[in-house]
């Protein structure tokens, strides 16, 4: 098995960083995107999104003259990390949200920048930073203001299942992210494949439980615009980003997306801005400042 470690500094380690964190710019239009998509089921839209995504990214490869067989000839551990991130993290945010209030689930499930900034600090090479810690700490107290709307939380046994769901889904994309790491030699244009495969078993799901309702008129563009954007770029930036830069502060930045995509729903005028977003917005980005320390340094 391939690895890499913290060995990278300076400037390399930075760059790496920043292109990671351009991942969290574009999955914050992902919320804005899928309310534009229309009712399309959750599945389906996975599905679409992630093959448009897949195809995409492997249409490059082949215009650049990237030899495939290559890519193909991974250890079985590589494709069950990738394609177990990418299909469980979705699989099980889905049934979270059905088993349980999308408030709770939602916050549960953004856990996975915190364990993101622990599970890394158990990596050869790594420890837990402690400007890490603290502002994911913070961040997930603006995520909770953000999710809540500063009314608390409701906590029942009737939802453990989705409770249960949405913790399983945190650690997922955690583990999924911090053990990237361990493969580090594996190239990046890996993912054009575990998208395919997310797609093909979404549209399976999508089979055996939903009702299909395709997009309708933009529709179509705006699924092309996720596929491309946060469910196709996003991903191998962040692959990069996991594999050589300074994974601790990524985990810690992620809590920016929750809040970037708020901010991005107020100007469509699909949500409204209020003190709530406000008192998110310092703490969030109060973490944000925390955890980038080692980026200055």
């Amino acid at each position: 098995m391939s690895t890499i470690t913290a060995g990278a500094k300076g400037p390399t380690l930075r760059r790496a960083t920043l292109v990671g964190a351009s991942a969290i710019l574009i999955w914050s239009t992902l919320a804005l995107l899928t309310a534009l998509a229309g009712p399309v089921p959750p599945f389906l839209l996975v599905s679409l999104s992630f093959g448009v995504g897949g195809l995409v990214s492997l249409c490059l490869l082949l215009v650049l003259g990237r030899p495939l067989a290559p890519l193909l000839r991974q250890p079985w551990p590589v494709w069950a990390l990738g394609i177990g991130g990418l299909f469980g993290y979705h699989f099980l945010y889905f049934l979270a949200l059905q088993s349980a209030p999308a408030a709770e689930a939602n916050l549960i499930n953004y856990l996975w920048p915190l364990l993101i900034v622990v599970f890394a600090g158990l990596l050869p090479g790594e420890r837990l930073g402690r400007a890490q810690v603290l502002g994911a700490c913070c961040g997930l107290a603006g995520t909770l203001l953000l999710v809540t709307g500063g009314a608390g939380l409701a906590v029942k046994a009737e939802y453990l299942p989705g409770y249960l769901s949405a913790i399983a889904c945190a650690v997922t994309w955690a583990g999924y992210s911090v053990l990237s790491r361990r493969f580090g030699a594996v190239p990046t244009e890996i993912v054009s494949f575990f998208c395919l495969a997310t797609a093909a078993l979404s549209g399976l799901c999508h089979l055996l439980f939903e009702v299909t309702v395709w997009p309708q008129g933009w529709g179509w563009a705006v699924v092309a615009a996720m596929g491309i954007g946060p469910v196709g770029l996003a991903f191998f930036v962040w692959d990069h980003g996991v594999k050589r830069g300074d994974i601790q502060t990524l985990g810690a930045l992620s809590y920016a997306t929750p809040l970037l995509s708020t901010a991005l729903l107020i100007l469509a005028g699909r949500a409204a801005l209020s003190w709530v977003v406000g008192a998110a917005c310092l703490l969030i980005v109060g973490g944000a400042v925390v955890a980038g320390r080692r980026l200055r340094g």
